[in-house]
């Protein structure tokens, strides 16, 4: 028996608009593919369940709960981050080197890192999405920042 859902919605478009930017963002804080495709489930999950009628943003809202469930990921004590996994798009060895370092870091600094330079958001909004204050969110930038350069000078 087929369901389908009452919200006004091309649910196909949705999926496709921003299944690759969530997957992207949650693999680069929980570092961990299967974990990853989880989360990025459980986002559009909610947003059937619980989104709110007449969402102005839906790709910022699933970016807000994708954020919010990858920290709440990380929380559980069974969680283990391993290496880099094979199955990441980094063909040559000087951007797979980047990438382990990019994964050394604590899974804070690799939410600000990836949210403010790969998906282009200010440090306000990351602010928003982590629960934390805008200057927190600066702190964390320079601090990853400062961190992944040691890290590749090595």
């Amino acid at each position: 028996m087929s369901q389908t859902s009452n919200r006004p919605v091309d649910w196909e478009a949705l999926v496709t608009k921003n299944e690759n930017r969530l997957y992207r963002a949650a693999l680069a804080i929980l570092g961990n593919p299967q974990e990853a495709e989880d989360a990025v489930q459980d986002a559009f999950l909610r947003y059937l369940e619980k989104a709110p009628d007449n969402l102005e943003h839906p790709g910022a809202w699933l970016m807000r709960v994708l954020v919010n469930g990858c920290r709440s990921r990380l929380r559980l004590a069974w969680r283990r981050v391993g290496p880099l996994p094979e199955t990441l798009p980094a063909p040559g060895p000087e951007e797979r080197e980047e990438l382990e370092e990019l994964f050394a870091l604590p899974p804070e600094d690799r939410a600000v890192i990836h949210l403010h330079y790969y998906e282009g958001y200010a440090t306000g909004e990351i602010a928003q999405m982590l629960g934390c204050r805008p200057g927190t969110v600066r702190s964390r930038l320079s601090r990853a920042r400062e961190k992944l350069r040691k890290l590749l000078e090595m």
